[in-house]
């Protein structure tokens, strides 16, 4: 069920019911050819879905995430590691006021990852609650999907050109493209950066079928709605 579908009565009777909630996480940075709002449209759409057979509330996505390397490319925006660290925690509270014990951040843009060091800090806190980071794109069965379909897949590849981070009238290569040379770029500044990526794919083909996609896409979700479900502590 999506939060922005309940008013605040109905927050209040379902944390009393379950415990849980979930929080995408997402970017906005150069894709390439997809959308800039690519990791977040992906981890709102996995969440809901995966989310809603168990009836679990999904707050709206906080779409801006850090993102630093990708400064260079028009349209990306990234949030300083301090800025995003007290906009987490700002919302980890607001959870836990409104009595949600069971936190799932489904995440979509692996740069967001570090958070998981100030979920277990705040975790020191409040000893009887749970935060769970779920990197739905890099689960194992998910990644092992992937594989099978084609291994040279990476950032703003056809691994994340879904139907719904494509952008109308905007044209696909036809192509694969080569890896880049990671030490290098892992050395260099954002300009530098732009300029070893160029169109900002990091290496495979842009596009494969709907069919391999919607596939793929099912196992992100049921992987997705597993982490909201087992071994919690």
């Amino acid at each position: 069920m999506r939060v922005a579908e309940m008013n605040w009565m109905q927050i209040e009777a379902q944390a009393q019911r379950d415990d849980r909630c979930v929080l995408p996480l997402g970017c906005v940075e150069q894709h390439a050819y997809l959308s800039l709002a690519t990791d977040a449209i992906l981890a709102e759409r996995v969440a809901g879905e995966a989310a809603e057979p168990l009836g679990l509330p999904v707050f709206p996505v906080l779409a801006y995430g850090m993102t630093p390397g990708f400064a260079a490319y028009p349209g990306t925006v990234s949030l300083r590691m301090s800025t995003y660290v007290a906009v987490m925690e700002d919302l980890l509270e607001g959870f836990y006021r409104s009595g949600f014990r069971r936190i799932v951040l489904v995440n979509g843009h692996g740069g967001n990852s570090p958070i998981m060091t100030l979920a277990t800090e705040w975790m020191g806190k409040h000893a009887d609650a749970s935060v769970r980071l779920h990197n739905w794109w890099a689960g194992p069965r998910f990644q092992a999907a992937v594989r099978e379909v084609d291994p040279a897949a990476s950032h703003a590849s056809w691994m994340e050109n879904f139907p719904w981070t494509r952008l109308e009238g905007v044209a696909m290569p036809d192509a694969v493209k080569p890896p880049f040379d990671a030490p290098a770029y892992q050395a260099a500044s954002p300009p530098k950066k732009r300029e070893i990526l160029g169109d900002g794919n990091f290496h495979g083909r842009y596009q494969r079928s709907d069919n391999e996609m919607l596939a793929l896409w099912q196992v992100g979700v049921e992987e997705t709605r597993a982490a909201m479900v087992e071994s919690w502590p």
